[in-house]
């Protein structure tokens, strides 16, 4: 495995509820990731910080416009962080199927011991 493999990864949405929080539970007990999710809004479950940042070694954002609020917020603890667009649409409840395997679909190119 190479060294560069993020194992670490961090999935970003507005609220996170429902797109981030599915991708975070898609590796609960995955062996070779470890997942957490946040969102960028001031309403969301759990709120994005410096610290989540710095802890990830790979982001996954839904949207673009997601990456952007990083980059514009936290520029800094983004340096040298990969930050993936996913293009995931909000328009799927938590754990959907057809969320779940877009997720699935979308992160099998990025992460290849899925």
């Amino acid at each position: 495995m190479p060294t560069s493999e993020p194992r670490q990864l961090l999935f970003i949405c507005s609220q996170n509820r429902w797109r981030s929080l599915t991708a975070e539970r898609l590796f609960d007990a995955h062996p070779h990731y470890e997942a957490r999710s946040a969102g960028t809004e001031p309403g969301a479950r759990v709120r994005v910080t410096a610290g989540h940042l710095g802890w990830a070694e790979a982001i996954f954002v839904m949207e673009r416009r997601h990456a952007d609020r990083l980059r514009q917020k936290f520029g800094a603890a983004l340096a040298g962080k990969p930050v993936v667009v996913l293009r995931i649409p909000d328009q799927y409840q938590f754990m959907d199927p057809a969320l779940q395997q877009l997720l699935l679909n979308r992160l099998r190119e990025l992460l290849p011991r899925l």
